[in-house]
């Protein structure tokens, strides 16, 4: 794995984990408009690094792929600026 795909992985990881830590929160604290607001912000930045991932390495899972898209070459880690 390559640097900017680990890279990638990580910083998605952490926004997913942040989105869904503040979602719990949101679940008992609806009314806190500062944690919504948060809560919108992080989800923007969590779909930019998604799509910033799937632009340069591919889809993250089978789910995210059109028909059998993920069934054709070249396989992700295969793609050029992914490979390891």
């Amino acid at each position: 794995m390559n640097s900017n795909r680990a890279e990638l992985t990580k910083k998605l990881a952490a926004a997913d984990f942040a989105l869904w830590d503040l979602h719990l929160y949101l679940d008992t604290h609806p009314d806190d408009l500062s944690a919504v607001g948060l809560y919108n912000k992080l989800q923007k930045n969590a779909a930019m690094l998604r799509a910033e991932y799937e632009q340069t390495c591919g889809k993250l899972t089978a789910f995210d792929a059109q028909g059998v898209e993920w069934l054709c070459d070249p396989w992700p880690w295969e793609k050029c600026g992914c490979d390891g």
